[in-house]
């Protein structure tokens, strides 16, 4: 009899601990909604360029003579950088230069005449306009000679050669391409809201920096600087276009790159959820919402704005809202469940938040 009380007994106890554990078991974390003004990190994609990026053509035709740079090469302002042969040139200019002595000693005798009253002051006038044509002609020469030497404008990195070395070049010909790296505007295009949201932050904010992502998911050691917005909105895009300034002094950076812009950008009154207290069906996020008789209905939301480990909510959640924060594969919709609720404000304050 003893040993079939004690039986018993243990029976007892084991399945009273078994019911507990159960309990505890499906017993689920609920939290709230936070609203709060944070900052969140928008990404724009956009296209890189040099502050300064032109064609080198040829001005004059002629043979390519010589070729003193090669494809990518940096130089320096008014270095050569090609030479068309320059005889026909030459020949030209010392044409010019003959026939301005010879105006220049026509001039000189006509003056004597005139002084002498041989000539009239008409054929003086006459001969002094000879002589500034020749010197017109003999400037314009020396322009012509001049153009067969191309020289770099200013500091820059040489593209692709387009010619070789003794091909006959024509008047207008692209030979390559120069760019200065020294800094680079980088173009992003942005939404209506969001331009409206920038002019608001500028006012009470000021200078607005960016940071460039780039096609590797490094981020630029250099910010950047908003410095200006295009007049008019894409009508078919309903975008405006920002240029940032970014500095480039490793000349990492090159004309025709691309990467995204990293804007950060202030909201207000947001309503802040983890993320964890999501799950996605058909590529739509859904939340349980516990009502007042603990019940949970499964109950599609927008997200706004994504932030590590949080979004924010455009639509579908109130902040006076509870949700379910775990277990959500372990409920089905309209389930009954025992919970224990902590404020949202400490469920955050493990997660990363940015702040104004």
């Amino acid at each position: 009899m003893l040993m079939g009380l004690y039986a018993l007994l243990c029976h007892t106890s084991c399945k009273s601990s078994k019911g507990e554990e159960k309990e505890e078991a499906t017993k689920f974390l609920v939290t709230s909604p936070l609203k709060m003004d944070t900052t969140i990190t928008r990404e724009y994609v956009c296209q890189i360029r040099s502050i300064r990026n032109i064609e080198l053509r040829a001005q004059e035709k002629g043979y390519l003579q010589g070729i003193n740079v090669d494809e990518g090469q940096a130089v320096k302002s008014g270095q050569l950088l090609f030479k068309i042969m320059p005889k026909l040139y030459e020949a030209e200019l010392a044409k010019s230069e003959a026939e301005a002595q010879a105006a220049a000693i026509e001039v000189q005798n006509t003056q004597s005449l005139a002084n002498k009253n041989v000539v009239s002051k008409n054929e003086l006038a006459l001969a002094n306009a000879k002589l500034q044509k020749a010197n017109a002609e003999l400037a314009l020469a020396k322009v012509h000679l001049g153009f067969t030497d191309i020289r770099a404008p200013f500091d820059g990195i040489v593209d692709r050669l387009h010619l070789k070395l003794g091909s006959l070049v024509g008047e207008g010909d692209l030979l390559t391409t120069l760019s200065d790296n020294s800094h680079m505007w980088v173009y992003f295009n942005v939404s209506e809201p969001e331009y409206l949201d920038y002019q608001a932050s500028l006012k009470s904010k000021g200078e607005v920096k960016v940071n460039l992502l780039m096609a590797n998911k490094q981020v630029f050691k250099y910010p950047g600087v908003v410095e200006t917005i295009e007049g008019e909105f894409n009508n078919e895009t309903g975008n405006i276009a920002f240029r940032a300034n970014f500095p480039n002094p490793d000349k990492l950076l090159r004309h025709g790159e691309t990467g995204s812009i990293l804007m950060d950008v202030p909201l207000k009154n947001a309503l802040i959820i983890p993320q964890k207290a999501t799950m996605e069906i058909m590529d739509k996020k859904y939340v349980f919402v516990v009502g007042k008789d603990n019940v949970v209905t499964l109950k599609a939301i927008t997200i706004g704005a994504e932030m590590p480990d949080l979004y924010v909510v455009q639509e579908g959640l109130a902040e006076n809202d509870r949700i379910l924060l775990e277990g959500l594969r372990k409920v089905k919709d309209k389930d009954k469940i025992t919970f224990d609720y902590e404020e949202p404000a400490k469920v955050i304050s493990h997660l990363k938040l940015p702040t104004e």
